[in-house]
This record gives C-alpha cells, sequence and structure tokens, in this order.
C-alpha cells in the first residue's frame, strides 16, 4: 500500500512539473501536448512505413526512436523560437506548431484537386510547369489556410502578425492597406 502512495506521489509531481514548465493552468491544455505527442508518434510511423520496415518489433522500436529524435528536435525549435514570438504562455507553442502542420499538409493536399478543376493535369502540361503552379497555388492557399486553422485554434492575431510581416517581405504590403 506504501509502495502505491509513493508511486502516486511520484506521478502527481512529474504532472505538476509538466503543468509548471509549459504553464499550463487548465486541464483543457493538457490536450495540445496529448495531440503534439500524438502528432509526433504518427509522422515517425508513416516515415517508418516509408522505409519499409515490416516486423512488428522493429517497427513500434524505430518509431519511438525517431519519435524521440522529432521531439528533441521541436524542443530545440521551441527555446529557440520562444524568444522570438510573442506568446503568453509555453503550452501555446504546441497550438502554433499544430497550426503550421495542419496548414502546411492541407495546402499540400488542396493543391492538385484545384489544379484538376482548372484543367491542369501532368498529362497537359510540361512536368516543369505543372509543378511550379501546383506550387504557387500550395503557397496561396497556404497564407489563407494560415489565417483560418490560426483562427480556429484561438490564435488568430498570432497567425495575422506572422502573415502581414510575411507580405511586408515579399514586397506586397500595398495589400495591406495600412498607413
Amino acid at each position: 500500500m506504501n509502495s502505491l502512495k509513493n508511486h502516486i506521489s511520484n506521478q502527481l509531481f512529474i504532472l505538476r512539473n509538466f503543468n509548471k514548465h509549459w504553464e499550463i493552468t487548465s486541464n483543457w491544455q493538457l490536450l495540445f501536448p496529448l495531440f503534439g505527442m500524438y502528432g509526433l508518434l504518427y509522422s515517425a510511423n508513416k516515415f517508418v512505413t516509408l522505409l519499409g520496415i515490416k516486423l512488428l518489433f522493429f517497427k513500434i522500436i524505430s518509431t519511438l526512436v525517431i519519435s524521440y529524435i522529432l521531439l528533441r528536435a521541436t524542443l530545440f525549435l521551441f527555446k529557440k523560437l520562444e524568444k522570438k514570438w510573442k506568446l503568453s504562455y509555453r503550452w501555446e507553442m504546441i497550438r502554433v506548431f499544430m497550426v503550421f502542420a495542419l496548414t502546411g499538409s492541407s495546402s499540400a493536399l488542396i493543391g492538385r484537386p484545384i489544379l484538376k478543376i482548372i484543367g491542369i493535369t501532368k498529362d497537359n502540361f510540361q512536368p516543369l510547369v505543372y509543378w511550379i503552379l501546383y506550387l504557387l497555388i500550395g503557397f496561396l492557399f497556404y497564407q489563407i489556410l494560415l489565417v483560418i486553422f490560426g483562427w480556429l485554434f484561438g490564435q488568430f492575431k498570432f497567425f495575422w502578425n506572422f502573415e502581414k510581416k510575411m507580405i511586408k517581405r515579399m514586397k506586397l504590403g500595398f495589400l495591406l492597406n495600412e498607413k
């Protein structure tokens, strides 16, 4: 019985430290680290599948190792970007990364159907022209989706400012109509 109490006490200590480190003040905010870990595991599993690893044991071990590497890389990026991005809480970094991931994936998925709708396929266009148009359409939808997903995740202000900065860097600031 004493061993169980010690175990529970240790688990609560770990959770409190986790909450303190990520500045989590409400239980619902724990969803973002959980979704972030799910995304890392999913990405690692997809990568392992691309490598063609068939045996379940090696697939699980490879997925865990790649997930760990992705986690370390993500935490390194968090440290670098925490100073640059002005966010109220650390857990919001996870939310911002999720928006970038969803936006990138979604804009890549939208490109082909849009090109098909307007009659542009690999068969009736030069491959180089097709890929340039694919990238341009993907880039255009990326800009739109970034603000939409930012709004859906409660980070509209951050992503709107991010977009404005990007538009100004591309010398398209006249589109913003700001004085």
